[in-house]
């Protein structure tokens, strides 16, 4: 789910892999909702799904945009130099706003860098991670360790609380180690999130005030980018878990550098409290960004399993039990980080199409179909 710094390196290094699963790909296309699609220039044909679109920014890299409680508003981080940015901060929009020529309202410190915000209940308040209190310049970004693509997992990071004017009225983590990832449930009570606070990147449950805090996940790997059910019974997450001692070692050696080798992430589903854990996809490269279906019965995920060169990636559907694998956007690029509206009529996602050929990496709306 997170990490936008890196989503330009992370097209062209991503190593290939086998195709395997790719012949379970439901390739059923509905005529009626292509011939609607084809009215729309940011929709491919074969996008079945999207009876409509829309482009909100344009230029930067824009991604994990997440929706109020009520739908009227969507928080998401940014880097656009145009904006005065030297990495990720976090901006609010209202729904049906675009930012062609103008800035939208940033709501983070300015300080430090900052990933993965997320609306409380009450639509006033929002939960993201920052580096600020460390540091408050932007953190390096190493992009490969001993000619290893790798994601940095800053040790800086911790989980606050802030006003939608960007005051921060409460700090929910202070442990040593990389804190962040945080996402809420639909119910409204708890927040998940990943922290190294056992030494291993581990997914962790607390209340909204940052009380009771449970430990979910306890296998060797990165386990994150979590999501709840729309009932807020289970978990959807992406996880790289190490198998063979060869494997094992690199893990560790990277991580205690405060790194992770993001290029073989699978899809991983467990109730709330951990219970019921098990893989969803065994489809090979990174499958990550998953997403609950309003249906609560598919996840919507990112992968590039198919890609020959590492890339493209596209977004996916597939059902609980690991069935009915459907291909959801065709680009010849990047497409991630696929967001429900909470009264699932909208789907906000990043995509890489309509940027002239480069790499910048926008917010798009569409209007879903099932």
């Amino acid at each position: 789910m997170k990490f936008i710094l890196i989503i330009s390196a992370f097209l062209c290094v991503l190593s290939c892999k086998n195709d395997k699963g790719k012949q379970n790909i439901n390739e059923e296309k509905s005529s009626e909702s292509t011939i609607e699609a084809k009215k729309d220039s940011l929709i491919f044909p074969e996008e079945k799904h999207f009876k409509t679109i829309k482009q909100i920014t344009f230029g930067g890299d824009n991604a994990e945009a997440y929706w109020s409680f009520d739908d009227k508003q969507l928080v998401f981080q940014s880097n656009n130099k145009n904006w005065g940015l030297n990495c990720d901060q976090m901006f609010i929009i209202n729904n049906g706003d675009t930012f062609n020529d103008s800035k939208p309202k940033m709501i983070s410190t300015g300080k430090g860098r900052t990933t993965c915000a997320y609306f409380l209940p009450d639509n006033k308040h929002f939960v993201y991670a920052s580096t600020h209190l460390v540091d408050e310049n932007c953190p390096e970004v190493p992009l490969r360790k001993n000619g290893k693509y790798v994601w940095p997992v800053y040790d800086s990071f911790d989980i606050f609380v802030a006003d939608l004017d960007g005051n921060i009225t409460d700090q929910l983590t202070n442990e040593t180690g990389y804190d962040a990832e945080a996402t809420v449930s639909p119910k409204g009570d708890k927040i998940v999130f990943t922290s190294t606070r056992s030494g291993d990147l581990e997914l962790y449950t607390m209340n909204i005030d940052g009380s009771d805090v449970k430990q979910i996940t306890n296998e060797l790997g990165y386990d994150g980018g979590a999501f709840f059910s729309p009932d807020g019974s289970k978990l959807i997450f992406r996880s790289s878990r190490p198998k063979t001692e060869e494997a094992i070692k690199a893990y560790k050696e990277l991580l205690a550098n405060g790194l992770v080798e993001p290029t073989e992430m699978e899809l991983y589903i467990c109730n709330a409290d951990g219970s019921d854990m098990r893989q969803l996809t065994n489809l090979g490269n990174a499958n990550w960004s998953p997403f609950f279906h309003p249906s609560g019965k598919k996840i919507l995920f990112s992968s590039n399993f198919e890609a020959e060169r590492g890339f493209p990636f596209n977004l996916y559907m597939i059902d609980l039990d690991g069935k009915n694998l459907e291909r959801v956007t065709h680009s010849e690029t990047f497409d991630a980080f696929p967001v429900f509206s909470n009264d699932g009529k909208y789907l906000a996602f990043s995509s890489n199409r309509n940027n002239g050929g480069g790499r910048d990496t926008n917010l798009f709306i569409a209007e879903w179909v099932d």
